[in-house]
């Protein structure tokens, strides 16, 4: 499994655009094969960041995820909206708790 964590610097006066622009993607998302997770969050110590976790089945569903047409508008979309350079982690799973 593959995670990325995704934090987002929002320009002052754009979180609701960042959010309205969030909310039209996830919907699209959550129909993505190989995508298990897709969750937002905004950083409780600096409201202005936005945290994407995300959870792929493997590399191939990280890379679909990345080309679909979907991604590619938010991605042009942000520039209105994101107020600086993303902070981006992209790990591997390597152990798990079983519930």
């Amino acid at each position: 499994m593959i995670t990325v964590i995704a934090k987002l610097p929002v320009k002052e006066g754009k979180m609701d655009e960042a959010m309205a622009a969030f909310s039209v993607l996830i919907s699209k998302v959550a129909s993505e094969e190989g995508t298990l997770l897709y969750s937002l969050n905004r950083d409780k110590a600096n409201p202005d960041v936005l945290v994407v976790v995300e959870q792929y089945r493997d590399k191939a569903a990280l890379e679909f995820h990345s080309s679909t047409p979907h991604f590619k508008e938010f991605f042009s979309a942000s520039a209105a909206f994101i107020g600086g350079r993303p902070e981006m982690t992209v790990m591997k799973e390597v152990q798990r708790a079983k519930p």
